[in-house]
């Protein structure tokens, strides 16, 4: 079980990047460390800043949202990390986001999102290969002769060269998404996972590898984790169900709320659907009582380090290679290295 830092930096008002957490995480062997983005600070930013306070630690997007940024500037954004880094580093995770985000912040089309992904994935690969970058279809073409064009455009190739192989994750909820992460993808990084990961994944994974032709060897599945070390483990399932409320009920829209959906195919449509019922009507407190302590400890490891070591196995049995461990300070992150042995491949 490989396991990563996840840094939730884009949901501060102001930034301030744990670094000394980041140093611990690549001394303990972690795999990676992980950014996002909403509507505030960016996914890449924070990389570019730890290349060059790190030697080791991938560097990861979880996720860069694709209506921020063309394929072909989100490629030259990675060949410039990777580059910073020493090559090899960086991951690109990838995601859609929401239709509040993309057609509220950035001002694109919802349109066919899976549509969208594949060939944005094409795109990337394309740059990475240094080849001259055309593309047919119907999302993104290149070069580009619509509206307002006046004929040209070149099929260039990135100046730049790779340091190192970049990886295309993608994150996904619905079984199209994910066939399409299977089929065109390096790693998955699936909304939300539970101990019936498998059985929800499981069918649109294999199509997609079916549509590709195998499973690569190297695909990589990193779920969530969130590790509290307390001994009051009713205070801390209680301190995480508003931000789960706020999620649920009201990140989206009526229609489309992916947050809502995750928790409802993870065995909990009904409190799903109160949550967000409650919230939209602005009984915020009763929204947050309604979040089920079940839902919250299918993605946490609450508790004493006895509790937490106790509660290990299963979480090494449900079909994940890799866990996005997130967690205040260093010690949940030392406990977890040492449960999953990977201090052996840390520098110390």
């Amino acid at each position: 079980m490989k396991l990563a830092l996840g840094l939730d930096l884009y949901r501060g008002a102001t930034m301030a990047v744990p670094v000394d957490q980041v140093r611990l995480a690549e001394d303990l062997g972690y795999h990676s460390v992980w950014t996002a983005e909403a509507y505030g600070s960016d996914a890449f930013s924070p990389l570019a800043y730890l290349a060059a306070l790190t030697t080791r630690i991938k560097l990861g997007t979880d996720i860069a949202q694709i209506a921020a940024r063309t394929p072909a500037a989100t490629a030259m954004q990675a060949l410039t990390i990777d580059a910073l880094a020493g090559g090899g580093r960086v991951i690109v995770g990838l995601g859609v986001s929401g239709p509040q985000i993309v057609e509220g912040w950035y001002g694109q089309p919802w349109g066919n999102p899976n549509q969208r992904l594949r060939e944005y994935v094409a795109i990337m690969r394309k740059v990475f290969a240094r080849e001259p970058l055309t593309n047919d279809g119907v999302e993104f073409p290149l070069p580009y002769n619509g509206p307002g064009a006046i004929g040209q455009g070149k099929p260039l190739k990135s100046i730049l060269h790779p340091a190192g192989e970049i990886g295309i994750w993608l994150a996904a909820g619905g079984p199209k998404n994910t066939a399409l992460c299977a089929e065109v993808c390096d790693g998955f990084l699936p909304m939300g996972w539970g101990p019936d990961g498998t059985a929800i994944y499981g069918p649109p994974l294999d199509a997609g590898f079916a549509a590709r032709g195998a499973r690569p060897e190297s695909f990589e599945i990193f779920g969530g984790v969130s590790i509290v070390l307390t001994d009051d483990v009713r205070a801390a399932l209680d301190a995480m169900k508003p931000l789960t409320a706020m999620y649920v009920g009201g990140m989206g829209s009526a229609t489309h709320n992916f947050h809502r959906e995750a928790m409802a195919r993870r065995g909990f449509p009904e409190a799903a659907a109160r949550i967000h019922e409650l919230w939209m009507a602005g009984q915020r407190e009763e929204a947050v009582a309604a979040v089920p302590d079940e839902y919250l400890e299918q993605g946490a490891l609450i508790g004493s380090p006895a509790r937490i070591r106790d509660a290990w196995d299963p979480w090494t049995t449900v079909g994940l290679t890799g866990l996005i461990v997130r967690t205040e300070g260093t010690a949940g992150l030392e406990l977890l290295a040492d449960l999953a042995g990977t201090r052996d491949t840390g520098a110390a």
